[in-house]
């Protein structure tokens, strides 16, 4: 129970101060969670994973852009089912870029744009922030568990 101490302080001290700020800001709080949790899930702790999350979320949020904007103009029959189908096959072939190859990122950045209506300058600010909240939390843990020894298993 006490190994996972450091983490469970540091991501709820982080997460407590994150409903504060985006509150306060009136960003949607869950998008920075979903940027946080892509962060972890893509399981490179450092910044080259922020770049990776920022990379694959961003990315689906243009997919997300391009799928609204291109079924608005296709009015005929399945068209707008057909662009979809497309760009979510183009969402998992850019995968083959390192930077991009965390294609669950990039269905999450997707899904935050779909949820928010198509309103980029809502999903922007937090998503971006959250991988930044997730990078702040691998670093508080770490250094927390260095300063609560009692808490790493052996």
């Amino acid at each position: 129970m006490f190994e996972r101490l450091p983490v469970a302080l540091a991501a709820g001290l982080l997460a407590a101060l994150w409903v504060a700020v985006s509150g306060q800001l009136s960003w949607v709080t869950w998008v920075g969670f979903l940027g946080c949790s892509a962060y972890f899930a893509q399981g490179e702790l450092s910044p080259r994973g922020v770049m990776s999350t920022w990379a694959t979320t961003l990315s689906g949020v243009f997919w997300a852009w391009l799928i609204l904007h291109g079924a608005e103009m296709l009015t005929m029959g399945y068209s707008a089912a057909i662009l979809t189908g497309i760009v979510t096959a183009f969402m998992c072939l850019q995968a083959s870029k390192r930077l991009l190859a965390f294609i669950p990122g990039t269905f999450l950045g997707c899904c935050a744009m779909f949820a928010l209506h198509g309103d980029f300058l809502v999903v922007l600010p937090p998503l971006l922030v959250g991988a930044l909240m997730g990078y702040a939390m691998s670093l508080l843990s770490g250094l927390l568990a260095r300063y609560m020894p009692f808490a790493v298993a052996d």
